[in-house]
């Protein structure tokens, strides 16, 4: 059965916002998009579902933003939920797309694991990858550069992104965990596709990766991962709840019980 968001797009709408500085929220209530003003074009990060790509684009425009400015698309990883709805913004602006390299794989030649059968569709629009993301790459766009490092576990080609905003004369880093889920690693999603228990000791490898690493703003893939929307209901003209440096190793510490716990590891 199909998952209500690609029944009821209209459902999941959320009005979009600005987070800080000239990074705004433009994803959905289920999966996060997020978009970039780099001075010199737009950034997106992720495009949601194929379904849900009139959102995006709305939100876009609310904001006052022209989708024809998107310079970059870049994508935490290949499932139906993050780059649906890549093929559709490529061809009506004709931005630039990103993609870790080992999920090339996954987007063209294994449709069964990008998650659409677990949505109840058929993940057929799939795109040119204009370039391939590698450990440690930067991806530069006007006052913008945003680290990339690879974090396999997920997917293949999960990746995770730092850049840097400032505001009040202050300057945060922001951070994000491109492939947090679980759910490809359970026993069962293993042995139904045939994908190798490594993947396990690969998702844990990749959190000890990103545990040094210090953040100021953490963003979700989806938006439960960092309570975005309950975030922008506390935002006060004096109070931006996103800055918290305490959120990004409390998220890890607690991806990484949930996983030992999955893998049955304590």
């Amino acid at each position: 059965m199909p998952a209500e968001i690609t029944v009821r797009p209209w459902k999941f709408h959320v009005e979009p916002f600005r987070i800080i500085d000239r990074l705004y929220y433009v994803g959905n209530r289920d999966v996060s998009s997020h978009l970039i003003d780099t001075g010199q074009g737009l950034i997106l990060l992720d495009t949601t579902y194929q379904e849900t790509v009139y959102l995006l684009l709305e939100s876009i425009r609310r904001l006052g933003f022209d989708p024809d400015d998107i310079s970059f698309i870049v994508h935490c990883h290949a499932h139906y939920d993050h780059c649906g709805g890549t093929r559709a913004i490529v061809e009506l602006t004709g931005a630039k797309t990103l993609l870790g390299e080992a999920d090339v794989e996954l987007l063209e030649q294994r449709p069964e694991l990008s998650w659409g059968p677990e949505y109840g569709v058929k993940f057929e629009e799939s795109f040119k990858v204009d370039r391939l993301l590698r450990d440690g790459d930067v991806v530069s766009l006007g006052n913008v550069a945003i680290e990339c490092v690879h974090i396999p576990g997920h997917t293949p080609g999960s990746m995770a992104f730092f850049f840097a905003v400032g505001e009040a004369g202050k300057s945060y880093t922001v951070g994000i965990h491109g492939g947090p889920g679980l759910n490809t690693l359970t026993d069962e999603y293993l042995a139904r596709y045939g994908l190798p228990a490594s993947r396990r000791q690969d998702y844990l490898a990749s959190l000890e990766k990103l545990k040094p690493s210090k953040v100021d703003i953490q963003l979700g893939a989806h938006p439960g991962q960092n309570d975005t929307l309950a975030k922008r209901a506390a935002m006060t003209p004096d109070r931006n709840p996103f800055i918290d440096p305490q959120a990004w190793p409390g998220y890890l510490a607690d991806l990484e019980a949930k996983a030992k716990s999955t893998f049955g590891l304590i």
